[in-house]
């Protein structure tokens, strides 16, 4: 990559967001100077400056700066490091080259990645729909007819390098791979089993064995929802070959349950991970090899019409078989915070079309008649999706609640749920909407393997119950075999306490009874830690009182991101494992280890100014922009 001149003028600090801050022009070194000991939204404003300067420099600049930064503080080891931050540095230089400094978008930027400035207010904008809502549309009463089997299954993150014996308790995120010849079976204390560790992703055998278990418990499913991530979590070593092959052996392992499969794309389906543009942006990173390969996957179940249209963004509209069941998969990366391509200067109200595509879809079946089921990878009210985004498929959920049956998601790797109001700010029973069903992981990072599977009323596609499936990793047996078991079903352990009960298998779990769950969880402890268990499957377990429990009821009861209690925490570093303290991993998909990398630079100033003045020298430092200081 040829570096390219910095002129200053052009990349000047564009303004402070702080009406008492002062202004002034300086250099790098002075800027950076003010900062060390300034951790506050506007310093990060100031670091954005520094970073937009470098970033003018090339993309080979960028990468080879925050790589040795990386690598002089340890945070990761020294191929992690170079791995992530050459896939993902040049996503993040390109946001930094364009972005207006004071911005919405620096702001959010700030908040996102290094965790200083609080979350910008939504950005007011009003979707804009064909039709008013019908007058009197409500959710239809329960059919009362035979259920129908519905299987739900998550986060499976199989890694075609995991190898028996490998060592499980590396010093990288995801283990049992021979990283070294330290860490090659035989030469290890800690030797990986054939069917999975918590430190570790998904054997293929793993999955192999859950595909197995569906056959046999639930032979009778007429079709399966998977709601993506495919790819291990080795995030620093993707490609496009390997994530190719690993889509292809997944969507073909899953063959073999034979029955129709409805798939969405995940966040850690594309290489770079999170590397989803939007069709505005100008790149030439490309991801439409990935919708390229999901849809030819896709096409043996959704047909070559619902295919082609997936081509387009990785999202596709197809009506279930010989049933009033419309079935809408859509991209939940386009809202993703660390889907860098978002932070386009000024960012995009509806990236790709697909909002709109999406209220084209829900219109006609609100005129055909038809139940619809909403499917994607990330819940819409998670901390990781974007307000104003989370705000405007709000708005379209809330239109056409008499006909959204149910939606579905994964992402989180937790047995969660998560409900829409009319009202976020007077939650009651009355006035929820709808419900998103948050499946659990495959993936033993997060807790033991599982899937889950619904009663669904055959007429109206509400969902009457769902019953989850585990293998336990602690069992004795588990490493020749998993033993797949039921864990626990809604209705046996939340629906029989609720007062009136809510146990007749025709009833359905309406956003009403979710909305009576927390308040039972509010009221009875003892029923909310088991739901706090059973969030991880039982694996792991501690103890959720006080604010935890609070933030945790909250998050349940907000589909919509800005009300879920998710606050801004600094420097969300991307810490390389304490192989001596072996601390249990997250339960999280871990999504962008290039961003958390460059987190670290708000508690490391010093260190950067070092290897700023070492590969760029004094020119460089001196150098002058506008500085924002608190």
């Amino acid at each position: 990559m040829k570096l390219l001149p910095l002129v200053s003028a052009g990349f000047l600090l564009a303004q402070s967001i702080s009406a008492t801050s002062i202004q002034k022009r300086d250099t790098v070194s002075d800027i950076l100077n003010d900062i060390k000991n300034a951790a506050t939204c506007t310093a990060c404003q100031s670091l954005l400056g520094v970073l937009q300067a470098l970033a003018h420099l090339g993309n080979d600049a960028f990468v080879d700066v925050i790589t040795s930064v990386c690598q002089s503080l340890g945070t990761e080891d020294p191929d992690v490091c170079a791995g992530a931050i050459g896939l993902e540095g040049p996503i993040l230089a390109h946001d930094l080259r364009q972005m207006k400094i004071g911005s919405h978008t620096a702001q959010l930027f700030c908040s996102t990645v290094f965790g200083l400035c609080d979350y910008p207010a939504v950005t007011p904008y009003t979707v804009s729909f064909p039709s008013a809502k019908p007058a009197g549309a409500l959710r239809p009463p329960p059919s009362g007819k035979t259920p129908l089997k519905v299987v739900h299954y998550s986060d499976i993150h199989v890694d075609l390098s995991y190898e028996t014996g490998a060592n499980y308790n590396c010093t990288k995120n995801i283990c049992c791979r021979p990283y070294t010849a330290a860490d090659a079976p035989g030469n290890t204390q800690f030797p990986a089993g054939a069917y999975g560790n918590n430190k570790c992703d998904s054997p293929r055998v793993l999955e192999q064995s859950m595909y197995n278990a569906i056959k046999t418990l639930v032979p009778d499913a007429v079709f399966s929802l998977f709601t993506g991530d495919v790819v291990e979590g080795a995030v620093w070593l993707v490609n496009q070959t390997e994530v190719t092959g690993d889509l292809n052996n997944a969507y073909s392992l899953m063959n073999s349950l034979g029955m129709p499969i409805y798939g969405v794309v995940g966040n850690h389906d594309a290489a770079p991970v999170n590397s989803f543009p939007p069709a505005a942006v100008d790149t030439t990173i490309s991801s439409q090899w990935v919708y390229d390969t999901l849809s030819t996957a896709w096409t043996k179940w959704i047909g070559s019409a619902a295919a082609a249209e997936a081509d387009k963004f990785g999202a596709y509209s197809v009506k279930n078989p010989n049933t009033n069941l419309r079935i809408i998969s859509f991209n939940s990366n386009l809202y993703y915070r660390e889907n860098f391509w978002l932070y386009e200067e000024p960012m995009e109200t509806d990236p790709s079309g697909q909002l709109a595509w999406l209220v084209s879809e829900l219109d006609a079946a609100e005129k055909a008649g038809e139940r619809v089921w909403l499917t994607g990878h990330m819940p819409m009210g998670s901390g990781d999706t974007f307000h104003d985004a989370s705000n405007y498929f709000n708005q379209i959920v809330t239109r056409y609640s008499a006909t959204i049956a149910a939606q579905f998601y994964g992402h989180t790797h937790r047995d969660e749920f998560q409900i829409t109001y009319s009202d976020y700010k007077a939650q009651t029973a009355a006035n929820a909407l709808e419900v998103s069903y948050i499946a659990p992981a495959l993936t033993p990072t997060s807790g033991n393997p599982t899937f889950r599977v619904y009663s669904v009323d055959p007429v109206t596609f509400g969902i009457l119950d769902y019953t989850t499936y585990i293998a336990d990793m602690s069992s004795p047996t588990y490493q020749t075999g998993p033993t797949w078991q039921k864990y626990y079903s809604v209705k046996e352990q939340y629906g029989a306490q609720l007062n009136p009960p809510v146990t007749a298998a025709s009833a359905e779990l309406t956003p009403a009874f979710w909305h009576n769950v927390t308040t039972l969880f509010q009221n009875n402890d003892a029923v909310f830690q088991q739901y706090n268990a059973r969030k991880s499957r039982g694996y792991d377990v501690s103890a959720c009182t006080g604010d935890c429990k609070n933030s945790s009821i909250c998050q349940l009861r907000a589909a919509e991101s800005q009300y879920n209690c998710v606050t801004i925490k600094p420097g969300i570093n991307f810490k390389k494992r304490d192989v001596a303290t072996n601390p249990a991993h997250s339960d999280e998909c871990d999504g962008s280890a290039g961003a958390k990398i460059l987190s670290v630079l708000t508690a490391n100033i010093g260190v950067f100014q070092q290897v700023l003045q070492k590969q760029l020298g004094a020119g460089f430092m001196s150098e002058t922009v506008n500085g924002t200081t608190s």
